[in-house]
């Protein structure tokens, strides 16, 4: 199963939602695919679909899924590194209306170059060349949340106050 994210931000990004459900119509995508579809105008002919997706359930569809693919912000795709998925990452780009600036391609970018342990996807037609590579790509590293030990420590911090 392929669960695609993206997000929650109020402007639509049908570019991605319409690439997949087209990989699914044309056959190029035989896996069962599951979208959470956020504010898209697009609605997927091919594809399961929700407009939203509670955080417990996101978080066993990324565990449950073969290959993730999440938009540009950082909670999503390092969501997915957490379910121990090497993420297919496609940042949302102004020129397209996906978001108020590029700020998310600059992120992807950074994070490809200094960490890796993502794919990512500026053009939607290497797609489904990046699932494959998604799925053949060691993780590396374990990655490992440090967000419980912040939250403790920011417990003792107010605490202390």
């Amino acid at each position: 199963m392929i669960f695609v994210t993206v997000g929650t931000h109020e402007q639509p990004f049908d570019r991605l939602v319409k690439a997949i459900d087209e990989l699914v119509a044309d056959g190029k995508l035989e896996d069962e695919v599951f979208i959470q579809a956020g504010y898209c105008t697009y609605e997927p002919k091919h594809c399961e679909w929700v407009r939203f997706v509670p955080t417990l359930e996101m978080r066993e569809r990324m565990e449950a899924a073969d290959a993730v693919v999440t938009h540009g912000g950082p909670s999503s795709f390092i969501e997915a590194m957490a379910a121990g998925k090497v993420p297919i990452v496609v940042p949302r780009r102004v020129e397209y209306g996906e978001h108020v600036n590029n700020h998310q391609v600059e992120f992807v970018r950074l994070v490809a170059g200094r960490q890796g342990g993502i794919v990512p996807v500026y053009e939607m037609d290497t797609l489904h060349s990046a699932l494959d590579k998604a799925r053949h790509t060691p993780q590396g590293s374990a990655f490992q949340s440090h967000n419980l030990e912040f939250c403790a420590r920011l417990r003792e911090l107010i605490t202390s106050i």
